[in-house]
């Protein structure tokens, strides 16, 4: 009996321990490593400038129906404050993306992190603010961070080509 409840304990233990489909105890995850490509459904990136001469810049990567897709929006508020509005609105538009613009995509955000959610140093600032959709993401984990500033700067270059399309 002794034995039964020692061995009992043990296996709930390890089963705690290991987690049954993502470790409990994790709270970074690497994309590339536990977020895989076909993970992801959508990924935003978003910079706003409400001062003098206002400026807000939002990219989008989503799925829809087995496609991929890109999205830019651009406000711009020239010798004003902001926050920009929808009536500031400079350029915008959606372009369906190959399957090599997505992998492209993908091999920007590898080896970056993401965290849970939560209030941030950056708050009040312009940003930019990132986040990451992901199958299991539990509605928590989704803050992204790029690995590399020299990686987020190569990603505004892509998003800025793909928003000439």
């Amino acid at each position: 009996m002794r034995t039964t409840r020692l061995l009992s304990l043990c296996l709930i233990a390890g089963l705690l321990l290991t987690g049954c489909h993502k470790p409990v105890l994790k709270r970074e995850f690497t994309v590339g490593t536990d977020i895989r490509q076909e993970d992801i459904s959508e990924f935003y990136y978003t910079y706003e400038n409400i001062n003098y001469n206002a400026f807000y810049q939002r990219y989008r990567f989503y799925t829809e129906d087995g496609k991929y897709y890109f999205y830019h929006e651009t406000r711009q508020r020239e010798n004003d404050y902001g926050p920009a509005t929808e009536e500031d609105i400079t350029a915008k538009g959606t372009v369906e993306l190959t399957q090599a613009q997505w992998a492209e995509f993908f091999a920007y955000l590898k080896d970056g992190t993401v965290v849970k959610r939560g209030a941030s140093a950056d708050a009040g600032s312009r940003g930019p603010w990132l986040y990451l959709y992901w199958k299991d993401d539990r509605a928590e984990y989704q803050q992204f961070s790029f690995d590399a500033p020299g990686r987020e700067k190569a990603f505004e270059e892509f998003c800025a080509e793909l928003a000439q399309q």
